[in-house]
């Protein structure tokens, strides 16, 4: 028989208690679901430390500092290198809780742990204190949890997911979009006021929301002052808890049930069409480097979770302190843990991971060929259909677009798309063919039979100039962020087209618009998923700055009226967007062209010509395939085969030189001709017919064209 006299007795006032522990009933918890869980009667806490001695559950009234009681765990409460423990009769609406550990403590070998610190809980469905956004939390680094009671019922919610070269990715920071007074919205600066924007997604077509970071970070950890205007570390990289959504961009206090807005936000954008994506920072944390603050890692595991160093310290390749040791096999299942929580608990669609060459790293730093985390995630049946999106790059030097470790299931923010087409556009020599390559699909970087829907085209995102600054600005202007214009990167392959920042000329504010349409026109005539930052699309200034995550002001506030809001860039981007969904070969290859035609043919100037010079700057590819009905034109066209599809052709013509130029198009089938459907050249580009006899156009200088084969009448 079992010898269960380790074991108290059960307390007869609690049937399932084993123990008492000041003064509240206690049993084993639930050892395999980490964090804090509700259970009949009491709250389950969980926790692992591989080289703990010894640990604390503190127990906090809410918003106080001081403990009203701390329960040591016994040792029955622990398996291994877990220590669970139930707790009786706790009012989940008053308390909140942290933890303390103690164990060896040999800084030269990293271990640092500290029995008088509080402890954040790393699985915290809630962080404290967090919820005023620009506040200090009083006491400053020491956060607490709380308990969430989860009551949100998804019901039969279905997410029909995107298509990855489908996917129109619009990245937006939460409060920036809706902040400002001209956003219009009852609930700024929320997730229920980027809710009130539906409307606005629809009419400019996106089908994916990008939310830069979400989970609970701390804007206020680096606060300073410069200029008289208060500084913070606004973009969210710095992350505090990867389990917690950001209390700051709700609308309502969400006590004991966080997360509600967001899932809301998420289920009704879902219900409309459009996927919901993360981004995602597991290359650091906001504990910072040995100067930094030690309020979770640290304090559990720090030679575990961290890169150390020989001597205990902190490697940095993520630029801001310390690095997360991804490819440890606890740090890898927490990261595992993390993401099946958020499209469990929260449906999201897919996650974009901010520096993620760290993520295949070993414990020294170096590139491993098989990353075992990045393997994991690849092939995880919770994660099966979602979207992992590289920022193929880490700031130790790792370079890895067109290379980052795939297994056909992780796609890749194309910085090469992004370097070579600002290059191009704005009429570098030597570009044209690059610029080819980078709108047929990036073939050089994804050959198809090995990596398929890897590409996510953007000429501009969140980190660098606007795309109006982009034709604004030679230089960067990040004077205001206080760091004598040392920050931000200097090499932005930009153009001000003849005058630096603001200006009333009217040539330059027309070429500008022009090269601006130019972008758009490209990157939404690109193969692959494309994605564009929030504004860009009427024409948003942060007034020079490229390196904006400072700034909680006008400068990155999405400035919603006229004239900082252009309705004419967002009319032509709309209706751009309408154009790309309305012709599916312009995102991926499709079935033949029943009349033969190939899929991708070039014809850089002259019908036939696929070759260009070192000065060539004028490209021209055409796209052939077919298409269903249901995508064909409001045209008077010819009834299609039986299939139910139809011939389908576009034409893109760019010129990117200074002088006007003539672009020849290619005889299309018997039955077919050539409609000039935009010209950027063109006051109203849509306007275009008196220019083009269905054979031979006049390209103005710096544009773009497009033309469709239509049926003859």
């Amino acid at each position: 028989m079992p010898n269960n006299n380790f074991l108290p007795a059960a307390i007869p006032h609690v049937p399932h208690a084993t123990g008492q522990i000041a003064g509240f009933y206690i049993r084993p918890g639930l050892f395999l679901q980490k964090g804090a869980h509700i259970v009949p009667g009491g709250v389950s806490f969980t926790i692992c430390s591989t080289q703990a001695s010894r640990c604390e559950l503190c127990l906090f009234h809410r918003e106080s500092q001081e403990p009203f009681a701390i329960l040591p765990f016994p040792e029955y409460c622990r398996v291994g290198n877990t220590f669970s423990m139930i707790v009786f009769g706790l009012d989940i609406y008053d308390i909140e809780y942290a933890y303390r550990m103690d164990g060896p403590k040999d800084e030269a070998r990293g271990l640092i742990f500290d029995p008088e610190k509080y402890l954040l809980d790393p699985y915290a469905r809630a962080v404290t204190g967090q919820s005023v956004w620009g506040q200090k939390k009083p006491g400053g680094t020491s956060y607490h949890a709380r308990v969430v009671n989860d009551y949100f019922d998804w019901g039969t919610f279905h997410d029909h997911h995107v298509a990855f070269s489908d996917m129109i990715i619009y990245e937006t920071h939460v409060r920036n979009f809706t902040i400002h007074p001209s956003s219009g919205v009852r609930r700024p600066g929320t997730f229920a006021g980027l809710l009130e924007k539906l409307p606005y997604l629809k009419r400019l077509g996106v089908n994916t929301v990008e939310l830069m970071p979400v989970f609970e970070f701390d804007e206020v950890a680096e606060e300073r002052i410069c200029d008289g205007k208060k500084l913070l570390n606004c973009w969210g990289y710095n992350t505090v808890c990867y389990f917690a959504p950001n209390t700051s961009y709700t609308w309502e206090t969400e006590y004991n049930h966080e997360g509600t807005e967001l899932k809301e936000m998420i289920r009704i954008l879902n219900s409309h069409g459009i996927d919901v994506i993360l981004d995602v920072v597991f290359n650091h944390t906001a504990e910072g480097n040995e100067q930094g603050p030690f309020f979770s890692f640290k304090g559990l595991d720090n030679n575990i979770y961290y890169m150390l160093t020989p001597d205990g310290k902190y490697y940095n390749f993520s630029g801001v302190g310390n690095t997360l040791n991804c490819n440890h096999p606890i740090v890898r299942e927490f990261i595992l843990d993390c993401l099946r929580h958020w499209v469990v608990e929260y449906r999201v669609d897919g996650f974009r991971f901010d520096l993620a060459s760290i993520l295949g790293r070993d414990e020294n730093g170096a590139p491993l060929t098989r990353p075992p985390l990045l393997e994991s995630l690849a092939y995880d049946p919770i994660l099966g259909h979602v979207k992992l999106i590289a920022e193929a790059w880490d700031a130790g030097g790792l370079y890895q677009v067109g290379s980052f470790p795939s297994w056909n299931r992780w796609a890749e923010w194309n910085g090469k798309y992004r370097d070579d087409l600002r290059r191009f556009l704005k009429g570098d020599d030597g570009m044209a063919q690059a610029a080819v390559s980078r709108i047929c699909g990036s073939l050089d970087l994804y050959p198809p039979d090995q990596r398929q829907n890897a590409s996510v085209n953007f000429i501009t995102c969140h980190d660098g100039f606007t795309l109006y600054d982009l034709y604004a600005y030679n230089e960067k202007h990040n004077e205001a962020n206080g760091w004598g214009n040392t920050d931000g990167a200097g090499d932005n392959n930009s153009w001000n087209c003849g005058a630096e920042g603001p200006t009333s000329d009217p040539d330059v504010t027309a070429l500008r618009s022009r090269l601006c349409k130019n972008a758009f026109a490209v990157l939404l005539c690109s193969r692959g998923a494309v994605m564009f930052p929030a504004g860009d699309e009427f024409g948003n200034t942060q007034m020079g700055n490229n390196n904006a995550y400072c700034q909680d002001n006008e400068i990155a506030w999405l400035n919603w009226s006229e004239p900082a809001y252009d309705p004419d860039m967002f009319d032509f981007v709309s209706r751009m967007i309408d154009f790309r969904k309305r012709h599916p070969i312009l995102r991926h290859p499709t079935t033949p062209a029943a009349c033969g035609f190939p899929d991708l043919s070039f014809h850089h100037g002259a019908a036939g010509n696929d070759v260009v010079s070192f000065h060539d700057r004028q490209i021209g590819i055409m796209f052939g395939g077919r298409r269903p009905l249901g995508d064909i034109e409001h045209w008077d066209v010819s009834t299609p085969d039986e299939s139910g599809w139809a011939d389908d052709f576009v034409f893109l013509a760019v010129n990117a030189h200074w002088e006007a130029h003539t672009q020849e198009l290619p005889p299309l089938p018997e039955g077919y001709t050539w409609h000039m459907f935009m010209h950027t050249f063109r006051k109203d580009p849509f306007v275009t017919e008196e220019s083009f006899d269905g054979h031979t156009a006049v390209i103005g200088p710096r544009s773009a064209a497009v033309f469709t084969g239509v049926p003859i009448s």
